[in-house]
């Protein structure tokens, strides 16, 4: 499997603040991006699996939702994740 838990607690460690945290929006954002670039390799290689370009658009739809949260309640944070992750050219 591409993401075990030592590489998941990783992730909300960096960007959660702590590998408990799996609540926080930065933490979920990160998750989000890690699995859509796996996902995008993946369809790279196999251009016709389209159960997973549905499941890489679900999840892009997910991560802009909590995205808009956080531009909407904290543009601080906003700003700090999109250039931590680089989501935005």
């Amino acid at each position: 499997m591409y993401l075990s838990k030592e590489k998941k607690a990783e992730i909300f460690a960096k960007h959660g603040g702590k590998a408990e945290n799996t609540g926080s929006a930065e933490g979920q954002i990160a998750l989000f991006t890690f699995r859509i670039s796996h996902l995008t390799e993946h369809l790279k290689r196999n251009r016709k699996d389209y159960n997973t370009e549905r499941s890489l658009v679900l999840l892009v739809g997910k991560r802009r939702r909590l995205l808009d949260y956080l531009k909407n309640t904290e543009i601080n944070r906003y700003r700090e994740i999109i250039k931590e992750l680089n989501i935005r050219k």
